[in-house]
């Protein structure tokens, strides 16, 4: 496979610069996702993220996933950076996991290995060492390949946070569990990885910042079930004010950010920001480049986090085009970020409703 390379280093494609085919007219459809606790209330969910029912339905989703893309749901494009690789490995039915490989020495970390089956082929493939597996929260299609990994690969620590129950991390005698604290650093050969904590999703989902800086290269995010392409995650285990700040964590670091997400959800969250906002046209652009890459199963990842700024609803509350096209207006002497909150959650509660159609 060959790599992309970022701006500057080798002519890439720049997301959001391409388009339909002229003459042909793009009409937005409601996508629906396929999220494993869309069907769902509360007791679901906490079948799903506390008991052997939820294990048991990831192993369905994992059986029923490798029959229908045998070849993963969308073609894997490596990107490169001197010294860095970043292979995405599409699972499940719209999952990413992430190898990330410093070159120099072979070794590398996964991010969030879903089907242990398609990371080991990839970790085979590549020839590389497998010596740190980033867990960003404890639902099954984020943590479901740990245990299988961990026995093929003796030296692999498993990182995440203790307050989530991470398979192979927290209620396991297993030595090799690794919790991390906020801000905590950890390296994989040249790799310098950063936890960042974000409850929301869960009470204890973190993202994982890998340095560009020694390789030239921009800051990398891997942003689990916080941050997607247009969207974000369901606040299962947090409010409003809580999304609100770990969404705020992320955009601290800087506009050049590249953005991986946990899903392949672009086209259904363009479609959905697209009836938010009608006279975006950064939003209509993206829309139309997403449309191409799904239509040739092409991944969107990634984006930046700049860019996002520009479309993302989530990530827009601050706005005023997005406020009024709510109908929403911040009240005398109403905090600023409680405003904000506020907006996010109706964009949440208008997100759930469009899923739900």
């Amino acid at each position: 496979q060959s790599c992309r390379w970022p701006a500057g280093q080798r002519a890439s494609q720049e997301p959001g610069s391409g388009g339909l085919p002229e003459g042909v007219e793009y009409i937005p459809t409601r996508k629906k996702g396929k999220n494993p606790m869309k069907p769902v209330g509360v007791a679901w969910y906490s079948l799903y993220a506390r008991t052997r029912l939820g294990y048991l339905f990831y192993q369905r989703q994992v059986k029923k996933a490798r029959e229908r893309y045998p070849h993963g749901h969308s073609v894997p494009q490596p990107y490169c950076f001197p010294g860095v690789k970043i292979l995405p490995i599409p699972v499940l039915s719209n999952n990413y996991s992430y190898l990330v490989i410093d070159t120099g020495s072979g070794q590398a970390a996964v991010i969030d290995p879903s089907d242990p089956l398609a990371v080991q082929a990839a970790i085979e493939q590549e020839g590389v060492m497998l010596e740190a597996i980033f867990c960003t929260h404890k639902h099954w299609d984020h943590s479901g390949g740990n245990e299988v990994l961990c026995q093929k690969h003796n030296s692999c620590r498993v990182y995440g946070s203790a307050l989530d129950a991470i398979p192979q991390l927290t209620n396991t005698p297993c030595s090799r569990h690794s919790p991390l604290a906020d801000r905590e650093k950890v390296s994989v050969g040249c790799l310098t990885f950063e936890a960042l904590a974000t409850p929301g999703h869960t009470v204890g989902h973190m993202v994982y910042v890998l340095d560009g800086a020694p390789f030239g290269s921009p800051p990398c995010l891997f942003s689990g079930d916080l941050l997607f392409l247009a969207g974000c995650g369901r606040p299962f285990e947090g409010s409003p004010e809580t999304m609100l700040g770990s969404l705020d964590v992320a955009m601290g670091l800087g506009e050049d950010t590249l953005l991986w997400p946990g899903h392949e959800y672009a086209l259904e969250c363009l479609t959905f920001a697209s009836l938010l906002e009608l006279d975006n046209s950064a939003l209509e652009q993206k829309l139309q480049w997403a449309v191409q890459q799904r239509q040739e199963k092409r991944s969107t990842c990634p984006s930046t986090l700049g860019e996002e700024q520009t479309y993302n609803p989530f990530l827009r509350t601050h706005r005023p085009e997005l406020q009024e096209a709510l109908g929403l207006w911040q009240g005398t002497g109403e905090d600023p970020d409680a405003f904000r909150a506020r907006v996010l959650k109706e964009v949440r509660r208008r997100k759930d409703l469009y899923q739900a159609t």
